[in-house]
């Protein structure tokens, strides 16, 4: 994308982009309204994010949370900004909006407090999770790995897609990337995926893959804009969003891949935070503010229909 191009410039573009993926990623959806559409199309260009201003608070749930959480009057969560179009941040370079702050917010007016979202890198989220953040919303796909550090609680589905440059000039096939270098973010799942890949070109005598590991998605994004890598790897709404957003320059290798639960991070054992968290969530989808704030951002085809505590996660 130009420089001078603003992102609100291209935000309708994206999000359009980014709802295709997310729907051959997640399977089926529950349709929008014509109101909701038209909502998606005006107010998401804005970047202000969907109002959750409504939700009441459920004082039965609100009594399940621990005194740690509940102490300050706030819901403190951690999420990594640079990851559109869940969490990323707006044109004042300095306010959270996605559909991950929509629903971190929605919880929070749930539990009767104070959202405050908090800007982190994203491999520094889990092992802060119970001390510096109540909670962690960042598109974490729920691992078998992070299942032995952290509890989650599920709410959303996403699969995973590949990006090369427009015409893919480097003939990048995904089933022998021997040879080629990779774009990641680190402390994803799919760095984890690249990385077993390397090795496995290692093991079978044939041309280093090089994975080429960055904190910010966006730039996991430029490194294959500029060439510096062939490709990259992300989940399949946020590479919508960021193909869209290089107005041009990049587009979708094969098909997505894939599909896992994504969960709100909680602290490991804390049983009482995650039947709150969960309780929760199903609410918001029970009452349809979830489907709301995901139709407002073009995603809704990765909607759940319950959540779960410590649903069983991919490899």
């Amino acid at each position: 994308m130009e420089a001078k191009k603003s992102l609100k410039a291209v935000a309708a573009c994206a999000l359009s982009v980014a709802m295709l993926f997310a729907g051959a990623a997640c399977g089926t959806s529950d349709g929008s309204d014509d109101a909701a559409s038209s909502d998606s199309g005006s107010k998401a260009s804005e970047l202000t994010g969907y109002d959750v201003s409504s939700v009441q608070k459920d004082d039965d749930i609100a009594k399940l949370l621990p005194d740690y959480v509940t102490k300050d009057g706030k819901l403190t969560i951690g999420m990594d900004t640079s990851y559109a179009p869940a969490e990323f941040l707006a044109e004042d370079g300095k306010t959270p909006v996605g559909f991950d702050v929509d629903i971190a917010k929605a919880l929070a007016q749930v539990f009767g407090l104070e959202a405050d979202p908090e800007t982190a890198n994203f491999d520094s989220i889990i092992p802060s999770v119970g001390s510096k953040y109540d909670i962690g919303i960042s598109s974490f796909t729920v691992t078998k790995e992070r299942l032995e550090a952290v509890d989650f609680v599920s709410h959303f589905d996403a699969g995973s897609a590949w990006a090369v440059k427009k015409g893919n000039p480097n003939k990048i096939d995904t089933s022998d990337l021997c040879g080629k270098k990779v774009a990641v973010q680190t402390a994803t799942m799919q760095e984890t995926e690249a990385n077993k890949i390397a090795k496995q070109c290692e093991a079978d005598g044939k041309d280093k893959l090089e994975v080429i590991s960055s904190k910010l998605q966006t730039d996991v994004t430029t490194n294959v804009v500029t060439g510096k890598a062939d490709v990259f790897y992300a989940d399949s709404p946020v590479a919508g969003y960021a193909i869209a957003q290089t107005d041009g320059q990049l587009e979708m290798l094969g098909k997505v891949e894939g599909v896992a639960p994504e969960g709100i991070v909680i602290k490991k054992g804390d049983s009482q935070m995650d039947e709150a968290v969960q309780k929760a969530v199903q609410k918001l989808i029970d009452d349809g503010t979830y489907l709301k704030i995901l139709k407002y951002w073009g995603v809704e085809d990765g909607a759940i229909e319950t959540s779960e505590i410590n649903t069983p996660g991919a490899e």
